[in-house]
């Protein structure tokens, strides 16, 4: 295997779209990569097609006000910041995002030696960075 991913920007993934985008599906699109969920995977969690999403990002049309609300609850953020009234708020505090906040959801749930066996090699992999980037 090579690698790539949906996460590896190194292969785009699916068409570029030809118009530009609704302010609308600028947020979805937004709150989603944010959030680090493929389209795909956020069709899943909505129980919907990826191809549903795709018109939404992208044409931002035929949106339910139910639909809305599922979109924010899945992305963690308010209607409001779909609508474009809070652009600054989210339900979400600080803390990881993407598919950081992912995969340290993830390790939440071993039980806690494994945690701390992970936290560690994280830890000692950051300070390995910090030391190449400082010298």
């Amino acid at each position: 295997m090579s690698g790539f991913g949906p996460y590896n920007p190194a292969m785009p993934m699916g068409r570029p779209a030809k118009t530009k985008r609704a302010a609308l599906g600028e947020r979805i699109a937004a709150a989603r990569l944010e959030a680090g969920l493929t389209q795909q995977q956020l069709a899943n969690r909505l129980r919907v097609t990826q191809r549903v999403v795709t018109y939404w990002e992208r044409e931002a049309a035929g949106l339910r006000a139910d639909q809305l609300g599922q979109l924010a609850e899945a992305l963690g953020v308010s209607a409001d910041y779909f609508l474009g009234r809070r652009s600054d708020e989210k339900k979400r505090g600080t803390g990881p995002v993407g598919k950081a906040r992912q995969v340290f959801e993830r390790v939440s749930k071993l039980p806690r030696a494994t945690q701390q066996r992970i936290l560690a090699n994280v830890e000692d992999a950051l300070t390995a960075y910090e030391v190449r980037k400082a010298g």
